[in-house]
């Protein structure tokens, strides 16, 4: 009984040891840049967090129903809870076409 314990206590220290992250075994002979991974593991790091905020983007090409125009702090819409900014964009050719990025409420100030 107290074998087995022991082999539970020894297998459950040993997978929380696993998890504790990423392991990379090289050969001393190898050149190896650790400034180079700690770059690159930066740069995929960004690129995460901008995926993640982009998600949190919401754009429309046209307005729901019963939104307002607001002029002032700058010309804004508001649509029930939500505000949107609008911005032109230029599609193939001259046509300008109009969309709607989602905003964080204008301050009156």
């Amino acid at each position: 009984m107290k074998q087995s314990l022991w082999v539970v206590f020894l297998s459950v220290l040993i997978s929380t040891q696993l998890q504790a992250g990423q392991v990379v075994v090289r050969k001393s002979s190898e050149p190896f840049d650790a400034f180079a991974v700690r770059d690159k593991l930066q740069q995929e790091f960004e690129w995460r967090e901008s995926l993640r905020m982009q998600q949190q983007i919401q754009i429309l090409q046209s307005l729901p129903l019963g939104c307002v125009l607001f002029n002032l702090p700058y010309a804004y819409y508001r649509c029930g809870t939500n505000f949107y900014r609008p911005y032109l964009y230029q599609t193939e050719g001259t046509d300008l076409r109009k969309f709607y990025i989602q905003i964080d409420p204008p301050s009156a100030d």
